[in-house]
């Protein structure tokens, strides 16, 4: 990994910094730098919270629980890549793939802090306050203005940028939000935020699958 101008103490990582388990590789993630380059301008957010989904027969929660469909096929793939989905049918979430290809495991990136491109990411926003803007796992895919259509995309190649920091931050796990009680996932605590962070988002716990 090569670290960037500014001393900022975020590195650039490379493929094979992904190549871990998904439980291992969310912490890592929180302080993350994100940005997402279109034609509207750049947008980058600062990770605060997110959540590890492992994958075939070990993790009831995962979309690759199952095995490989048309839609988690990207979990699939190498590490580093970026898993976009629907939920509810309206609103995309993102992922960054985890592990080695053929290993369907993935973290969530559940909130953050707009840090460069705010006024772009109020204007996809609408009224959101700029709290809220990346607080949650929908509004930070919309901030970013990241499209179903990146699904699978290189997080280590334009038009994305990702930094992460050289060690892991300070930070607290429980259990992830939104997950049935299937097989016990709903108690797993693979959910990791930043204490005191305004970006991470409101735990609520309630049946429904990642």
């Amino acid at each position: 990994m090569s670290a960037p101008a500014g001393g900022d103490h975020l590195v650039r990582p490379d493929r094979e910094w992904f190549a871990r388990d998904s439980v291992e590789l969310a912490p890592l993630l929180l302080g993350a730098v994100l940005a997402h380059e279109t034609d509207e301008g750049r947008v980058a957010v600062r990770l605060a919270e997110v959540e590890a989904y492992r994958g075939v027969g070990e993790d009831p929660g995962s979309h690759g629980f199952r095995g490989m469909t048309a839609r988690n096929a990207v979990m699939f793939g190498e590490g580093g890549h970026l898993y976009a989905y629907f939920t509810y049918g309206m609103h995309v979430c993102i992922n960054i793939v985890a592990g080695w290809a053929g290993r369907s495991a993935g973290v969530l990136l559940r909130g953050g802090t707009i840090v460069e491109g705010v006024e772009l990411a109020r204007a996809r926003r609408g009224r959101s306050t700029d709290r809220d803007l990346a607080r949650g796992p929908a509004r930070l895919a919309q901030a970013l203005g990241v499209p179903l259509a990146r699904n699978g995309a290189d997080l280590l190649a334009p038009p994305f940028e990702l930094r992460v920091p050289a060690a892991a931050l300070p930070h607290e796990t429980g259990p992830r939000t939104g997950i049935s009680g299937a097989g016990g996932a709903v108690d797993y605590p693979w959910r990791f935020w930043l204490p005191g962070d305004p970006g991470v988002s409101v735990y609520r716990r309630h049946p429904r699958s990642h």
